[in-house]
Protein backbone atom coordinates (compact mmCIF):
# COMPACT_ATOMS: atom_id res chain seq x y z
CA UNK A 1 0.00 0.00 0.00
CA UNK A 2 1.28 3.32 -0.71
CA UNK A 3 2.37 5.92 1.76
CA UNK A 4 -0.32 8.63 0.87
CA UNK A 5 -3.26 5.72 0.99
CA UNK A 6 -1.82 4.05 4.29
CA UNK A 7 -1.87 7.30 6.07
CA UNK A 8 -5.20 7.97 4.66
CA UNK A 9 -6.75 4.75 5.69
CA UNK A 10 -5.08 5.40 9.69
CA UNK A 11 -6.32 8.52 9.98
CA UNK A 12 -9.60 8.08 8.73
CA UNK A 13 -10.09 5.18 11.28
CA UNK A 14 -8.70 7.17 14.12
CA UNK A 15 -10.90 10.36 12.99
CA UNK A 16 -14.24 7.83 12.96
CA UNK A 17 -13.86 7.54 16.92
CA UNK A 18 -12.78 11.21 17.36
CA UNK A 19 -16.06 12.09 15.12
CA UNK A 20 -18.66 10.02 17.07
CA UNK A 21 -17.39 11.73 20.25
CA UNK A 22 -17.21 15.19 18.98
CA UNK A 23 -21.25 15.94 20.53
CA UNK A 24 -22.04 16.46 24.03
CA UNK A 25 -25.31 14.68 23.96
CA UNK A 26 -23.43 11.57 22.82
CA UNK A 27 -20.64 12.62 25.28
CA UNK A 28 -23.52 12.38 28.03
CA UNK A 29 -24.84 9.24 26.85
CA UNK A 30 -21.77 7.46 26.78
CA UNK A 31 -21.07 8.21 30.14
CA UNK A 32 -24.99 6.99 31.24
CA UNK A 33 -23.96 3.61 29.32
CA UNK A 34 -20.60 3.35 31.25
CA UNK A 35 -23.37 2.75 34.34
CA UNK A 36 -25.56 0.39 32.69
CA UNK A 37 -27.17 -0.59 29.38
CA UNK A 38 -29.97 1.47 28.79
CA UNK A 39 -33.14 1.63 26.19
CA UNK A 40 -33.90 4.54 23.78
CA UNK A 41 -36.56 5.47 25.84
CA UNK A 42 -34.73 5.61 29.03
CA UNK A 43 -31.69 7.27 27.30
CA UNK A 44 -34.39 10.07 26.04
CA UNK A 45 -35.78 10.22 29.87
CA UNK A 46 -32.21 10.73 31.24
CA UNK A 47 -30.74 13.50 28.73
CA UNK A 48 -33.99 15.26 28.26
CA UNK A 49 -33.71 14.38 24.25
CA UNK A 50 -36.40 13.40 21.92
CA UNK A 51 -36.32 9.76 21.27
CA UNK A 52 -35.45 10.41 17.57
CA UNK A 53 -32.74 12.48 18.65
CA UNK A 54 -30.86 9.99 21.03
CA UNK A 55 -31.52 7.26 18.58
CA UNK A 56 -29.72 9.33 15.73
CA UNK A 57 -26.82 9.55 18.32
CA UNK A 58 -26.76 5.53 19.24
CA UNK A 59 -26.49 5.11 15.31
CA UNK A 60 -23.47 6.98 15.13
CA UNK A 61 -21.93 5.87 18.37
CA UNK A 62 -22.70 2.57 17.28
CA UNK A 63 -20.94 2.82 13.62
CA UNK A 64 -17.95 3.90 15.44
CA UNK A 65 -18.27 0.51 17.47
CA UNK A 66 -18.58 2.47 20.40
CA UNK A 67 -21.58 0.43 21.86
CA UNK A 68 -23.49 -2.43 21.50
CA UNK A 69 -26.79 -3.78 21.62
CA UNK A 70 -29.36 -6.41 22.33
CA UNK A 71 -32.87 -6.69 21.84
CA UNK A 72 -35.58 -7.78 24.66
CA UNK A 73 -39.23 -8.08 23.23
CA UNK A 74 -39.90 -4.58 21.83
CA UNK A 75 -37.40 -2.72 23.75
CA UNK A 76 -33.30 -2.64 22.38
CA UNK A 77 -31.00 -2.12 24.71
CA UNK A 78 -28.11 -0.43 24.72
CA UNK A 79 -24.30 -0.50 26.68
CA UNK A 80 -20.68 0.21 25.99
CA UNK A 81 -18.44 -2.08 23.99
CA UNK A 82 -16.17 -2.63 27.16
CA UNK A 83 -14.22 -0.52 29.47
CA UNK A 84 -11.66 0.65 27.15
CA UNK A 85 -14.73 3.21 26.28
CA UNK A 86 -14.41 4.64 29.94
CA UNK A 87 -10.73 5.19 29.69
CA UNK A 88 -11.32 6.86 26.57
CA UNK A 89 -13.81 8.97 28.51
CA UNK A 90 -11.47 9.68 31.29
CA UNK A 91 -8.70 10.85 29.01
CA UNK A 92 -10.80 13.30 27.17
CA UNK A 93 -12.12 14.64 30.95
CA UNK A 94 -7.93 14.98 31.86
CA UNK A 95 -7.04 16.20 28.55
CA UNK A 96 -9.96 18.79 28.92
CA UNK A 97 -9.05 19.76 32.14
CA UNK A 98 -5.20 20.04 31.99
CA UNK A 99 -5.97 22.49 29.08
CA UNK A 100 -9.15 24.24 29.85
CA UNK A 101 -8.94 27.20 31.92
CA UNK A 102 -12.55 27.93 31.70
CA UNK A 103 -12.90 24.60 32.75
CA UNK A 104 -10.89 24.44 35.92
CA UNK A 105 -12.71 27.42 37.11
CA UNK A 106 -16.33 25.87 36.53
CA UNK A 107 -15.40 22.18 38.34
CA UNK A 108 -13.71 24.94 41.14
CA UNK A 109 -16.89 26.53 41.60
CA UNK A 110 -19.30 23.61 40.90
CA UNK A 111 -17.50 20.67 42.55
CA UNK A 112 -14.31 20.88 44.23
CA UNK A 113 -15.48 24.46 45.84
CA UNK A 114 -18.59 22.27 47.01
CA UNK A 115 -16.39 20.20 49.21
CA UNK A 116 -13.15 21.04 51.97
CA UNK A 117 -12.35 17.22 52.50
CA UNK A 118 -10.11 15.54 49.52
CA UNK A 119 -12.13 12.79 48.09
CA UNK A 120 -11.24 9.35 49.14
CA UNK A 121 -8.88 6.70 46.36
CA UNK A 122 -9.95 3.89 45.38
CA UNK A 123 -6.77 2.02 47.64
CA UNK A 124 -7.73 3.67 50.65
CA UNK A 125 -11.27 2.83 50.01
CA UNK A 126 -10.74 -1.01 50.14
CA UNK A 127 -7.92 -0.51 53.00
CA UNK A 128 -10.54 1.07 55.28
CA UNK A 129 -13.51 -1.16 53.90
CA UNK A 130 -10.97 -4.16 54.75
CA UNK A 131 -11.01 -2.82 58.24
CA UNK A 132 -14.43 -2.49 58.46
CA UNK A 133 -14.48 1.36 59.45
CA UNK A 134 -16.74 2.74 56.60
CA UNK A 135 -19.85 2.39 55.31
CA UNK A 136 -19.92 2.33 51.17
CA UNK A 137 -22.80 4.38 49.83
CA UNK A 138 -24.04 4.18 46.38
CA UNK A 139 -25.80 6.70 45.00
CA UNK A 140 -27.00 6.27 41.83
CA UNK A 141 -31.04 5.18 40.93
CA UNK A 142 -31.35 1.83 41.92
CA UNK A 143 -31.29 0.39 37.86
CA UNK A 144 -27.51 1.59 38.18
CA UNK A 145 -26.89 0.07 41.00
CA UNK A 146 -28.79 -3.27 39.78
CA UNK A 147 -26.09 -3.10 36.92
CA UNK A 148 -23.16 -2.98 38.85
CA UNK A 149 -21.63 -1.46 41.89
CA UNK A 150 -18.80 -1.41 44.33
CA UNK A 151 -19.25 -5.11 46.88
CA UNK A 152 -21.04 -4.21 49.99
CA UNK A 153 -22.59 -1.05 48.79
CA UNK A 154 -25.53 0.18 50.18
CA UNK A 155 -27.60 1.80 47.78
CA UNK A 156 -29.79 4.99 48.67
CA UNK A 157 -30.60 6.84 45.77
CA UNK A 158 -29.88 11.05 46.50
CA UNK A 159 -33.91 11.46 46.89
CA UNK A 160 -34.61 8.82 49.27
CA UNK A 161 -31.47 9.48 51.24
CA UNK A 162 -32.88 11.90 53.77
CA UNK A 163 -35.95 9.24 54.60
CA UNK A 164 -33.52 6.63 54.95
CA UNK A 165 -30.89 8.21 56.91
CA UNK A 166 -32.25 5.36 59.74
CA UNK A 167 -30.43 2.83 58.03
CA UNK A 168 -27.55 4.32 58.16
CA UNK A 169 -24.54 3.67 61.07
CA UNK A 170 -23.77 7.35 62.94
CA UNK A 171 -20.30 5.20 64.15
CA UNK A 172 -18.70 4.89 60.95
CA UNK A 173 -17.66 7.28 58.00
CA UNK A 174 -20.12 7.36 55.23
CA UNK A 175 -18.51 7.18 51.50
CA UNK A 176 -20.79 7.61 48.93
CA UNK A 177 -19.83 7.12 45.21
CA UNK A 178 -21.93 8.30 42.10
CA UNK A 179 -21.78 8.50 38.06
CA UNK A 180 -17.90 9.65 38.05
CA UNK A 181 -15.85 12.55 39.73
CA UNK A 182 -17.71 15.46 38.26
CA UNK A 183 -21.28 13.77 38.97
CA UNK A 184 -23.24 16.43 41.90
CA UNK A 185 -24.63 13.19 43.26
CA UNK A 186 -22.25 12.41 46.06
CA UNK A 187 -21.93 16.09 46.48
CA UNK A 188 -25.21 16.43 47.55
CA UNK A 189 -25.45 13.21 49.61
CA UNK A 190 -22.49 14.34 51.84
CA UNK A 191 -23.65 17.33 52.30
CA UNK A 192 -26.56 16.22 53.23
CA UNK A 193 -25.13 13.65 55.23
CA UNK A 194 -23.20 16.08 57.26
CA UNK A 195 -25.97 18.72 57.74
CA UNK A 196 -27.39 15.71 60.20
CA UNK A 197 -24.41 15.11 61.59
CA UNK A 198 -22.90 11.83 59.62
CA UNK A 199 -19.33 12.18 59.17
CA UNK A 200 -19.11 11.85 55.11
CA UNK A 201 -16.86 11.62 52.47
CA UNK A 202 -17.48 10.91 48.36
CA UNK A 203 -15.19 8.55 46.41
CA UNK A 204 -12.74 10.47 44.27
CA UNK A 205 -14.53 9.40 40.91
CA UNK A 206 -17.37 6.94 40.08
CA UNK A 207 -18.32 3.18 39.52
CA UNK A 208 -17.21 3.00 35.75
CA UNK A 209 -13.69 4.07 36.75
CA UNK A 210 -13.91 2.07 39.83
CA UNK A 211 -14.70 -0.86 37.57
CA UNK A 212 -12.25 -0.31 34.55
CA UNK A 213 -9.65 -0.34 37.38
CA UNK A 214 -10.22 -3.82 37.67
CA UNK A 215 -11.40 -3.78 41.34
CA UNK A 216 -14.27 -6.10 42.56
CA UNK A 217 -17.79 -5.59 41.27
CA UNK A 218 -21.31 -7.00 42.05
CA UNK A 219 -24.52 -7.19 40.00
CA UNK A 220 -27.61 -8.05 41.07
CA UNK A 221 -30.93 -8.50 38.98
CA UNK A 222 -33.49 -8.13 41.73
CA UNK A 223 -34.21 -4.88 43.57
CA UNK A 224 -33.28 -6.45 47.07
CA UNK A 225 -31.15 -4.24 49.06
CA UNK A 226 -27.76 -5.07 50.17
CA UNK A 227 -27.10 -5.30 53.81
CA UNK A 228 -23.71 -3.40 55.06
CA UNK A 229 -21.50 -6.08 56.95
CA UNK A 230 -18.30 -5.62 58.71
CA UNK A 231 -16.87 -8.06 55.33
CA UNK A 232 -14.28 -6.46 53.18
CA UNK A 233 -15.13 -6.53 49.66
CA UNK A 234 -13.62 -9.42 47.59
CA UNK A 235 -10.21 -8.84 46.26
CA UNK A 236 -10.99 -11.04 43.33
CA UNK A 237 -12.82 -9.55 40.29
CA UNK A 238 -16.65 -9.64 40.79
CA UNK A 239 -19.14 -10.53 38.50
CA UNK A 240 -19.14 -8.55 35.61
CA UNK A 241 -22.27 -6.62 35.24
CA UNK A 242 -24.98 -8.08 32.42
CA UNK A 243 -24.47 -6.76 28.82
Amino acid sequence: MEAARYKETLYGQFALIAKALASPKRLEILELLSQGERTVEDLAAQTGASVSSVSQHLQILRHARLLESRKDGLYVHYHIADDSVVDVLRAIRTLAVNRLGELREFLRDHVDGRDELTPLPHDELLKRARRGDIVVLDVRPDVEYRSGHIPAALSIPVPELERRLGELPRDKEIVAYCRGPYCVMSLDAIHLLRRHGFKARRLEDGFPEWKSGGHPVEATETNSQVKYSKAAPRTRRGKRASA
